[in-house]
């Protein structure tokens, strides 16, 4: 405080600096007094919530749905409903982590099953093939909201999803479907803290979007190359690798592994074991990705 007075008293061309740098930082957000925590993005989000009649949760079991689902059934006790849309594109993994999930928040689960892979638009995988999947998806939700006289739909959309190629948004507005987390501002850290806050398990896992969006667009979607997705990301994680993707182009199987993990690959020896691996579930090319693992990163020739 001392050098501060020292400084405005003496030194007026640093002061006119200094008074003008933080108006700026004022006018651009800068200032963290101007700026939402995640702790109050959570109490905005808590009250949104009490004023809805009830609520139907599209819940997957990644971080940013049950994160949700956890808010809304503490504020919306014996008023909300949570549906898990089960299909191949959806790992046992995957659905096993929400299902425990489900169970250890005591959240009120209701398990449906899809079929998008009826739906030749979706097969054919186009870029905007998640389109399908969300319209399939919510479809089912609006008739179990109707039946059950729910009034609200709302999915795990976070702010920082509005910045991806997400063509299934465009299926959320068609059905009226709410995202609540990106309409409060939450980023996906801010989730991963309120989530670890709360102490809910995988706040901080990796997401895991369905196995379709490993396959290259233009390939189509079988049960056959979900399968092949599938046991090769069960046999990644079997090794003890924790980011990755299994990413399909036709006979291709190109691995996607974290930078921090992927000097284990370069062994000679493991990697002769990835290669028998992946063959033996049918591909005939076995590729590394040197970029290492990313989210999303089919869409980087889309964005």
């Amino acid at each position: 405080m001392r050098k501060l007075r020292f400084l405005i008293v003496y030194s007026p061309c640093f002061y006119g600096v200094f008074s003008w740098k933080m108006s700026l930082e004022q006018q651009s957000g800068g200032a963290t007094a101007t700026q939402q925590t995640a702790a109050e993005k959570e109490q905005d989000l808590r009250r949104r919530m009490r004023e809805m009649p009830g609520v139907l949760v599209a819940y997957s079991g990644g971080v940013d749905s049950t994160y949700l689902a956890f808010i809304v059934s503490q504020e919306l006790p014996g008023k909300s409903r949570c549906v898990l849309g089960l299909s191949p594109s959806v790992s046992e993994y995957q659905r096993n982590a929400a299902l425990r999930n489900a169970e250890d928040l005591r959240l009120p689960l209701q398990l449906i099953e899809t079929g998008e892979l009826n739906d030749p638009s979706y097969k054919a995988n186009p870029k905007d093939r998640c389109y399908f999947c969300k319209s399939e998806l919510y479809s089912q939700l609006k008739k179990i909201a109707l039946e059950n006289g729910i009034a609200n739909i709302v999915d795990g959309t976070n702010a920082d999803d509005l910045t991806d190629h997400r063509p299934g948004r465009a299926a959320a507005v068609e059905n009226n479907v709410i995202s609540p987390l990106a309409d409060a501002g939450f980023s996906k850290a801010e989730i991963r803290t309120q989530s670890r806050i709360h102490g809910l398990e995988g706040w901080d896992k990796p997401a895991s979007p369905c196995l379709s969006s490993r396959i290259a667009y233009g390939v189509p979607v079988t049960i056959e190359r979900l399968s092949q997705i599938e046991k090769g990301e069960d046999f990644l994680r079997s090794e003890g690798f924790s980011e990755f993707r299994v990413r399909v182009h036709g006979d291709l199987a190109r691995l996607e592994i974290a930078r921090s993990e992927m000097d284990r690959i370069f062994d000679l020896e493991a990697a002769g074991k990835l290669e028998k691996v992946f063959r033996s579930l049918g591909f005939r090319y076995v590729t590394l990705d040197l970029k290492g693992f990313r989210s999303g990163a089919m869409n980087e020739t889309v964005i």
